[in-house]
């Protein structure tokens, strides 16, 4: 044993952590937030350790020690090229998902305008960023159009074919919605933009783990990963950019990854985060029929409930990821349902964890048509295969309980419901 590992501290196996939430006397933790984050996996975990404690060097590096991490990082790129049907030299790593979708669409845009094609197209229910990324665009004279979305959560391909132009260099759509888990047509989407030589990007980050993707069956040009949605560690992703597809890089400094993205590997997180597309693969049809029995299940219990006609499932019931299930409740603030079931042992959230301390409706929710009140009373549950039949039915029976108590309190301050 090295000296350096002599002397770290011991992290204990996860499966031997048994979380509770301080006010919920003995109830477990039910964690039903995996579209904000997942927790790392005992794998990506024991990769991660060996890294840092055995392969510490830094991948710049010619000595051996060196070497050894940069193999790492080359393992890991390979790992993440298999898992979405591209070649490693089409992988390149990032912080994360908002790294991703900034280098993607502004990088983009940057070689686009020289060719003549200022003009980029999205959608108004994008992750922010992607929605800022095109906002901070426009302010340097890019023209943006933001597509509607319908109500149904899906974009219709004869609204991308309207809106392009000549002049259209770059689609940003993404794969599967952040809050309300719609999939959205990409290959549809992206072979209109093949056909008039325009790029297209797609944000990944949601469906990674939950659905399909492999790249060359979308034929998409630009595509991008977050660890932390798949059982990796938070800060570190993924761009994939096809072959031959010229992109500005979006960091000065060294030649790390080829050039295009410079600073030093985080190395223990990018093995790591190759364990963890790996895992993410593997298995992928028996874990999302599980997902979906889950999320099944538990829209059910929601309509079962005496107050069906104040529940609404936002978005399509069948088009959207097995894990997810978003419903807009009449007559409360979302935040306050939040806290309510904070205090019963139950993780969930009123949308986008990056949005998160806003009081704002959510602009995925406004987006497909829903009024600003019903807006404000949504909340957001994403399982994983953590998640039980039994944690579903303890969800189904405390949300019930709290919105008859939120639903009393304002019968109380309205002398109505």
């Amino acid at each position: 044993m090295s000296l350096i590992s002599h002397h770290l501290p011991k992290i204990p196996s996860l499966q031997k952590i048994t979380m509770t939430h301080p006010i919920s006397d003995v109830r477990p933790l039910i964690y039903a937030d995996n579209a904000a984050t997942t927790r790392i996996s005992e794998n990506v975990l024991k990769t991660m350790i060996t890294v840092l404690r055995e392969e510490y060097g830094n991948p710049s590096s010619v000595y051996g020690l060196g070497l050894r991490a940069k193999k790492r990082v080359e393992e890991a790129r390979q790992q993440v090229a298999e898992a979405i049907g591209a070649v490693s030299g089409e992988i390149y790593f990032t912080s994360g998902g908002t790294e991703s979708d900034n280098w993607a669409i502004k990088g983009s845009a940057i070689t686009q305008r020289k060719k003549g094609k200022p003009h980029l197209v999205s959608t108004t229910f994008e992750h922010h960023a992607v929605l800022n990324s095109l906002e901070s665009l426009k302010n340097q004279g890019f023209e943006v159009t933001l597509l509607d979305v319908p109500p149904n959560g899906i974009l219709r391909t004869e609204q991308l074919t309207e809106s392009l132009r000549d002049t259209t260099g770059l689609v940003s759509v993404v794969f599967a919605n952040n809050e309300i888990g719609t999939i959205q047509p990409v290959t549809e989407l992206a072979a209109i933009c093949r056909s008039r030589g325009i790029l297209f990007h797609t944000d990944a980050v949601q469906a990674i783990g939950n659905i399909p993707v492999d790249v060359r069956q979308l034929d998409v040009d630009l595509l991008s990963i977050s660890g932390h949605k798949i059982h990796a560690a938070k800060g570190v992703g993924a761009l994939y950019i096809r072959k031959g597809v010229e992109i500005a890089g979006f960091m000065d400094g060294g030649a790390q990854e080829r050039f295009h993205r410079a600073g030093t590997e985080n190395t223990a997180a990018i093995a790591g985060f190759g364990t963890a597309m790996q895992e993410a693969v593997a298995n992928l049809p028996q874990r999302t029929a599980s997902l979906f029995k889950l999320r099944e299940h538990f829209i059910d219990g929601v309509f079962r409930m005496n107050h069906f006609n104040r529940c609404r499932l936002n978005g399509d019931r069948e088009k959207r990821l097995p894990g997810n299930a978003n419903f807009s409740f009449e007559n409360v603030e979302g935040e306050s349902l939040v806290l309510m079931l904070d205090m019963l042992g139950i993780c969930c959230s009123t949308g986008s964890a990056c949005s998160s301390g806003s009081l704002d409706a959510s602009h995925v929710l406004l987006a497909i048509g829903l009024p600003i009140e019903l807006a404000r009373g949504s909340l957001r549950f994403t399982f994983s295969e953590d998640n039980t039949i039994a944690d579903i039915d303890y969800i189904i029976a405390k949300l019930d309980t709290a919105l008859q108590k939120l639903w009393g309190m304002s019968t109380i301050a309205c002398g109505h419901f």
